[in-house]
């Protein structure tokens, strides 16, 4: 079964259809929300004051109803058939909202919470989804979205809501942060989270501008857009005690040229969240929206003479490395499968070399008699040394290979399949800006005689996908941080430094997330892979490394000496006849400097 990789997004819409609202900008709205897959609730409600004979109501019930027939062919949308009249709409509606379960509730602004005799005070209460405010005009092929911005803790779903309706309408997304002179060092601090997601998000347009009168700026710059959607929050005013929005929020509704959507959450974070807090949960609006556009499926890629025509455009070559150590069980089999596929019958491939570690078994000859060139990564550039580590097979596969792009899959694949090479291959000859691309998949574990589904990856759960989500959060879409199937464009991996053991894989995407961006990342699915599982103590050994690894990054970044020598020994726990003891074993994760940097590169490459 085909996986979909989408952002957070309403797939349920519910949209109340009321007598002389504006129904049809609420359902524009619905539909530029819900995008291509989601699903559109309509509900005719018709709101009678106490006194009144409901039986008054029967010319508006027609003319909901009328509204409800006209979209009911749209594939998206489903009629609640009975339209309800009430003297109490608001509960009447409840039920519908208890049934459905919808992701967001669409009202138009005013006349829904006229019908529906509901303050949005009250609403914000007791509403258990989230709520977009609509106030027209609204028209499904708009271009241009506004979205100001500040540092309240609604801001993250304005632009959120902004980047989806962007996606389906094609539409181009520009904020708006007006400071006034007045601003505290509180509120800047709550910007701080948006601004970091804004700083990854270069398609969006970014404005800063001073002043004292926050919606009138907002305002006279609305009149160039199509669209504005602004957070909100319910308040009561502590003079007249009557429901607000919030005075900013309010005066856009009642006068923007331009269509308005508010929105609010019920997802946001503690309307009491002070200073840099209130801006971390902005950090889901970049990763959702990286994980939904740079997620893809190696089937997407099955068609080869496809990705060669991309190939052949751009004018490209594509080199193929495998490192290996003690691998002749399986290495013959992945050269075969992938020679086969990818160079004799379809030439996507200019080379495939194999980067050994000094086997000791068959691995060498074998790939020889497949005519595969092999190199003993300690005998490569050796004036610099022979260290022990796969970060450093990788790194010198850098100097003997000549490909455009880098590809890179381990040898020790079981269930070997050209799709772990043309699968990577796929979002670096689709697009320009993609830089390095990682796989991922569905890691069976064996335990025993017994095989545990998609138990492997011990590792980078318990290791590398904390240490992310904790230091770099934008890399928390990383599915697997540490596949060994991966690649890159030339001119970037050799401006990388490179991790000489097992921390090359994760300082390797940190690397090129600060110096790229998150947009140059991709990842593929390349379904399932089986391996062979190494023991708990290799594992712990390579947290070690990786920990040691993104240890380095962070002095880098903040300037800190966090390790010393002492710690790149790691004391191992042994047992034996009856006693524990200790071990000392160096564990010491080096660095290689960017290989462009060394003079015997720039030669053989003719930089």
């Amino acid at each position: 079964m085909r996986l979909q990789y989408r952002a957070r997004a309403f797939r349920r819409i519910m949209v109340p259809i009321v007598p002389g609202g504006d129904n049809a900008s609420s359902l524009a709205a619905a539909r530029l929300i819900a995008g291509p897959g989601g699903k559109i609730i309509l509900v005719g409600v018709v709101g009678i004051p106490a006194g009144v004979s409901l039986s008054v109501a029967t010319s508006q019930a027609r003319q909901v109803r009328e509204t409800l027939l006209a979209h009911a062919a749209d594939e998206r949308v489903h009629v609640r058939e009975r339209v309800r009249v009430s003297y109490a709409p608001w509960e009447e509606l409840q039920v519908v909202i208890h049934e459905e379960l919808p992701d967001l509730l669409i009202l138009a602004w005013p006349h829904a919470f006229e019908t529906l005799r509901i303050t949005p005070t009250e609403l914000f209460e007791e509403l258990p989804c989230d709520l977009a405010i609509v106030r027209g005009p609204i028209e499904e092929h708009l271009k241009r979205i506004l979205v100001p911005l500040r540092g309240s803790v609604y801001a993250e779903q304005a632009l959120r809501l902004s980047l989806l309706i962007a996606q389906t309408a094609d539409a181009e997304v520009a904020s708006l942060r007006v400071v006034p002179p007045d601003e505290s060092a509180q509120s800047e601090a709550s910007f701080r989270g948006l601004e970091r997601v804004l700083q990854n998000l270069p398609e969006v347009a970014q404005d800063t501008v001073a002043s004292d009168d926050v919606a009138a700026t907002i305002l006279e710059r609305s009149a160039a857009y199509d669209l504005v959607v602004v957070g909100t929050s319910a308040r009561l005013d502590e003079v007249e005690r009557r429901p607000l929005l919030g005075e900013v929020t309010e005066r856009i509704l009642e006068h923007s040229e331009a269509g308005v959507i508010a929105v609010r959450t019920t997802h946001a974070l503690p309307e009491d969240l002070e200073g840099e807090e209130a801006g971390r949960a902005a950090i889901s609006i970049l990763v959702d929206k990286w994980f939904a556009e740079n997620t893809y499926y190696a089937d997407e890629f099955a068609d080869l003479n496809y990705l060669l025509s991309l190939k052949e455009r751009q004018g490209v070559t594509i080199s193929l490395a495998l490192p290996a150590l003690n691998e002749e069980e399986t290495v013959g089999n992945v050269i075969r499968t992938v020679k086969k596929a990818l160079m004799d019958e379809v030439p996507l491939l200019d080379e495939i070399v194999l980067m050994d570690s000094n086997s000791t078994d068959r691995t060498r000859e074998i790939a020889e008699d497949l005519g595969i060139p092999v190199y003993i990564h300690q005998k490569v550039l050796p004036q610099y040394g022979a260290r022990a580590g796969k970060g450093e097979a990788l790194w010198k596969s850098l100097y003997v290979t000549r490909g455009d792009i880098i590809l890179w899959i381990d040898t020790d694949i079981v269930n070997i399949h050209p799709r772990f090479v043309y699968g990577l291959m796929g979002p670096l000859l689709l697009r320009d800006r993609t830089k390095f691309v990682k796989g991922f998949y569905r890691r069976p574990l064996k335990v025993g005689d017994k095989i545990q589904a998609g138990g492997g990856g011990r590792v980078t759960e318990l290791t590398a996908r904390p240490l992310l989500n904790l230091f770099y959060p934008e890399l928390s879409g990383i599915i697997q941080p540490l596949s060994g199937e991966y690649g890159g464009r030339r001119e970037v991996l050799e401006r990388l430094p490179f991790s000489s053991g097992y921390g090359v894989e994760i300082a390797m995407l940190i690397d090129v997330f600060e110096r790229y961006g998150l947009s140059a990342i991709a990842q593929v699915d390349l379904q399932k892979r089986i391996h062979h599982n190494q023991p708990l103590e290799a594992l712990s050994k390579m947290s070690f490394a990786i920990i040691q690894a993104v240890a380095r990054k962070l002095e880098r970044r903040y300037g800190w000496q966090i390790l010393e020598e002492v710690n790149r020994s790691m004391k191992l726990i042994r047992y034996e006849k009856g006693r524990f003891f200790l071990e000392v074993e160096e564990i010491a994760e080096r660095e290689r400097p960017p290989m462009i940097e060394l003079p015997e590169y720039r030669e053989r490459h003719g930089l």
